[in-house]
């Protein structure tokens, strides 16, 4: 812990300079807005958000957060902050002594953890206030850039502040991880943090996105969670939604082949509008198997996207999984899903075809290599590795699928599978991906309806769409 001298002295410079803060602010302008909408991207606005060293508020009053708690040693930064945001609940604290009795979607730690004594006890405080899906979003200042900082205070631009800890990505994981939190991503922003016309968009929009050049980056955002915690697999509930579309043989296999999962595992069938009498058959199926909670309906327009979307709004369960109706996917390899998002190792678990070896018309040549290489580029974009970005079959939380789709809005609604729109989804909401490795077999009835060209090109468009509002932000 920190002694009491030491809290003083932070207090009284704080408090010195909280009137000047405006100013600097003003003459920084370029910087702190630009932070801004970085901080906006990371977290939806709607969110419940505590901001540790808030100084007087003007971050975490840009988040519009649904329920927003700022602290600060500073009493002159909280009064401040009080006076120009009242609906956010600012407080006067110290991070090595948290007194707040309740849990958060989003810590927000910026240049504050510079100036903490005992960075460890500072993240064992941090336990108080997360729940299982919290994410602590760490802003830290790069070493790189010290003495061009110490410089920059010397001429009048940047304000003067006191000596502080200077800290690598390892250092501060390593204090995550004696805390029981560990990162999910690093991410990194600014090259010139002031306005020079042109140079500053290029240098920034693309050189801290960059291999080798994001080192050098002079923020890096860390973004982290907590240790996985085990949830209990019998009190919880799946919903499998199957889209069909000309794929009669499959369904009573997908049905009697189903396992068990949690305290009860729904099928919602989704018909696609067969011309083979796929709608029949799955009430067939669901009349004959009366044991089996089976449920059938008919999508409303097209596509694999729109049944899956039409089956989660009717599924019931806590957790929603995909599973293809053509079985190239075995429904006996669920329950790996069920674990792996259950026990916590994973917030957003998906498929991967491409580790064992396939049957041999399992997949062709040309659809291999073009799934390898929107692994590349979504492994590239979403910061988190990513082996097979088209596999079917995928699982997570209702409560998250919930807020992927209120979020929906910020890439569009044009990927005709889905696949695309749950992971760029689950990677705005910061969640942790986990692939399951499964054995992909030969279909044993129908044809694939994929076109490969005209879907390929499609999914061209949207991963370049997609990296303007996720990466090159």
């Amino acid at each position: 812990m920190n002694n009491v001298g030491d809290i003083i002295d932070r207090k009284e410079y704080f408090n010195s300079v909280a009137t000047e803060r405006e100013r600097w602010r003003k003459k920084a302008k370029y910087y702190y807005k630009n932070l801004q909408r970085y901080i906006k991207f990371i977290i939806p606005e709607g969110s419940s958000v505590l901001e540790i060293g808030c100084e007087t508020g003007e971050l975490l009053a840009c988040l519009k957060p649904k329920r927003g708690v700022g602290i600060d040693i500073s009493p002159k930064m909280i009064e401040i902050a009080k006076a120009n945001f009242p609906d956010i609940d600012f407080k006067v604290a110290d991070v090595e002594s948290l007194n707040i009795k309740e849990t958060f979607d989003y810590v927000l730690i910026g240049s504050v953890l510079g100036y903490v004594k005992d960075i460890q006890t500072a993240f064992n405080e941090l336990r108080k206030v997360c729940g299982p899906h919290t994410k602590i979003i760490i802003l830290n200042f790069n070493y790189f850039w010290e003495p061009i900082v110490k410089v920059a205070e010397k001429i009048h631009l940047r304000m003067k502040r006191p000596s502080c800890h200077w800290f690598s990505p390892g250092d501060i994981e390593n204090f995550l991880y004696l805390a029981n939190f560990e990162i999910i991503k690093k991410r990194y922003h600014f090259y010139v943090p002031f306005y020079i016309p042109l140079i500053s968009y290029l240098f920034n929009k693309f050189f801290p996105n960059l291999p080798f050049f994001n080192k050098f980056s002079l923020l890096q955002v860390l973004i982290a969670r907590t240790m996985p915690t085990v949830r209990n697999k019998k009190e919880i509930t799946c919903s499998v939604i199957i889209p069909c579309r000309n794929e009669k043989g499959n369904i009573e296999d997908a049905a009697v082949r189903m396992p068990k999962m949690g305290k009860q595992t729904e099928i919602i069938f989704i018909e696609g509008h067969s011309k083979d009498g796929t709608l029949a058959e799955c009430n067939r199926v669901k009349n004959k198997y009366p044991d089996r909670p089976i449920k059938v309906f008919v999508q409303d327009g097209v596509g694999k996207a729109d049944a899956v979307r039409k089956g989660f709004s009717k599924a019931s369960g806590d957790v929603f999984m995909i599973l293809d109706a053509d079985l190239t996917v075995p429904p006996e390899d669920l329950p790996k899903f069920f674990e792996a998002l259950t026990s916590g190792k994973g917030e957003f678990i998906n498929g991967s075809r491409l580790v064992y070896k396939m049957e041999k018309h399992a997949m062709q040549f040309l659809n291999i290599l073009a799934n390898k290489f929107f692994s590349y580029a979504f492994t590239f974009l979403i910061d988190q590795y990513i082996k097979d970005t088209l596999c079917g079959t995928k699982a997570l939380w209702r409560s998250d699928y919930e807020k992927i789709v209120a979020n929906r809005k910020y890439f569009g609604d044009f990927d005709p599978f889905g696949d695309f729109d749950l992971l760029f989804g689950a990677t705005k909401l910061n969640l942790k991906i986990v692939e399951i490795p499964v054995r992909y077999k030969e279909r044993v009835y129908g044809a694939t309806q994929i076109s490969r060209f005209r879907h390929g090109l499609l999914l061209l468009k949207m991963t370049l769409f997609a990296s303007r509002r996720v990466k090159f932000i």
